[in-house]
């Protein structure tokens, strides 16, 4: 029995010493292949666009006004854009570019905005805007474009609906999993970055985008 103990015994301080590495091992013969040979990607390396004619989750919570929740209804926000693509977002077609903002710049849309701007999009565009302070830096990833100063200043609030719903080059589609309205939430705090910086932020369908 003490045999036996020892043997148990002998056999932990072994397992604790090489951790899963045995067992990775014999699977990894068995299999082919081993979770530490797996391929992986740096963000925006393998950006994937949502697929045709696909409809995004969020889109069911299109309700008939700001603020309200759809329990059920049908869609039917008279506001909500008609479907556009990315390369409409890139040639800069009317249908993107002449969107009308519907949401008033209120301290609600502003909180509201900050919260899913923090959530999403802070990450890769820095809680600034400034486009130097994002998190995936710490992570030795170079920081995203800037939203507060050059180029986005300029763009139409409809342009930068365009960019959050379907994407635009590297940038992913946000349409998935920010609302119709969130989108222009975002859209109004991005502006309030802009304006605390001195940038002569545009009111959205005036001004034209691009670089």
């Amino acid at each position: 029995m003490g045999k036996l103990r020892g043997g148990f015994a002998l056999l932990t301080v072994l397992m604790a010493l090489t951790a899963c590495t045995p067992m990775d091992n014999v699977l990894s013969g068995i299999f082919g292949r081993s979770m530490r040979d797996q391929r992986s990607f740096d963000p925006y390396e393998n950006t994937r666009p949502a697929p045709e004619n696909s409809v995004a989750f969020s889109a069911g919570n299109y309700a008939a006004v700001p603020g309200d929740v759809n329990l059920g209804q049908p869609e039917g926000a008279v506001d909500v854009p008609p479907p556009f693509t990315q390369l409409d977002v890139l040639t800069q077609q009317p249908v993107v570019m002449n969107l009308v903002n519907p949401v008033e710049a209120t301290g609600e849309s502003l909180e509201r905005g900050e919260e899913i701007y923090q959530r999403y999009c802070a990450v890769c565009h820095g809680p600034d805007g400034a486009g130097t302070t994002c998190y995936i830096a710490e992570a030795g990833f170079p920081c995203a474009y800037p939203l507060i100063t050059g180029a986005p200043v300029t763009y139409t609030d409809g342009y930068l609906y365009g960019m959050i719903r379907v994407g635009r080059g590297i940038m992913p589609s946000y349409g998935h999993a920010i609302t119709h309205y969130d989108r222009w939430n975002v859209i109004n705090y991005i502006r309030s970055l802009q304006a605390a910086t001195g940038g002569a932020a545009v009111t959205g369908n005036t001004a034209t985008g691009g670089e």
